[in-house]
């Protein structure tokens, strides 16, 4: 079972090339690699150096990127928290042999996803060794209102991105204990979101493949949330003792890959 999302192409791969659509690329390649040199982006993403470097001045004087020494790096304007400094290839690097882990102690799918704006996206998965089993495409992108991955990155967002993606094309239905449960009133939003929060872990079939039961937890870092990481596989496969055993098992997950990115940053 596979989930083929259909979603808008994303700035990098926008077919329209803009001067804007340029731009907006270099700033999202700096900032999944978290330092990268000018030659290497001129190189990546086939543009003249000349252009590269103009493009870098000008995000530069907006404080949008920073140079250190011959690198440039993500500026300060869009430094929010600890999960907007952890890149890509970081998270992955580090979540890899967790869920490899959970992979190998629940038979399932590990998945680990994290939020842009206002979605949830796939970040990295270790498929289940079973010839039937759930993935996730990996251009997998869904509203943080949607799916069990997007709840638990909503319930640790900051309060503006709260209220932003609530009030997107309405709500998504929430439970009070992390399962799929509707809202009669918009006024519960954040009697449900905290319940979230309390319980830690939430479980639920989930609508990103139809028959699938996710089970998921927030990587936290000291200031902020940096992703969610979960098992997800058939409904029909995942008992209440499966369940038990990844509810009980995902913290420690989610604890070793935040501890490793906090130490690699230490």
């Amino acid at each position: 079972m596979t989930a083929r999302t259909a979603r808008e192409r994303p700035p990098e791969e926008a077919s329209i090339d803009t001067s804007f659509a340029r731009g907006l690329r270099l700033l999202l390649m700096v900032a999944d690699r978290g330092e990268v040199r000018a030659d290497e982006l001129s190189a990546a993403l086939e543009m003249p150096p000349s252009t590269v470097y103009r493009y870098l001045r000008t995000l530069g004087e907006f404080g949008f990127v920073d140079r250190q020494g011959g690198r440039f790096r993500i500026g300060p304007r869009l430094v929010i928290g600890a999960g907007s400094l952890v890149t890509t290839e970081r998270l992955i690097r580090h979540a890899d042999p967790i869920l490899q882990e959970l992979v190998a102690s629940s038979g399932e799918t590990a998945v680990v996803m994290r939020r842009v704006a206002l979605d949830a996206y796939l970040v990295h998965q270790v498929e289940a060794p079973q010839q039937l089993r759930v993935t996730l495409d990996s251009e997998t992108r869904v509203p943080l209102r949607s799916g069990v991955f997007g709840r638990v990155l909503l319930a640790w967002a900051p309060e503006d991105v709260v209220v932003a993606a609530l009030q997107a094309d309405g709500a998504a239905d929430l439970s009070m204990e992390g399962t799929a449960a509707p809202l009669p009133d918009p006024a519960s939003w954040p009697d449900e979101l905290a319940a979230i929060v309390r319980a830690g872990v939430v479980v639920g079939v989930d609508e990103l493949v139809e028959g699938s039961l996710v089970v998921a937890a927030p990587i936290l870092a000291a200031d902020g949330i940096v992703g969610a990481v979960g098992i997800l596989g058939p409904a029909f496969r995942c008992d209440e003792g499966c369940v038990e055993r990844v509810r009980q098992a995902l913290p420690a997950a989610a604890r070793a890959i935040a501890d490793g990115l906090a130490a690699e940053t230490g």
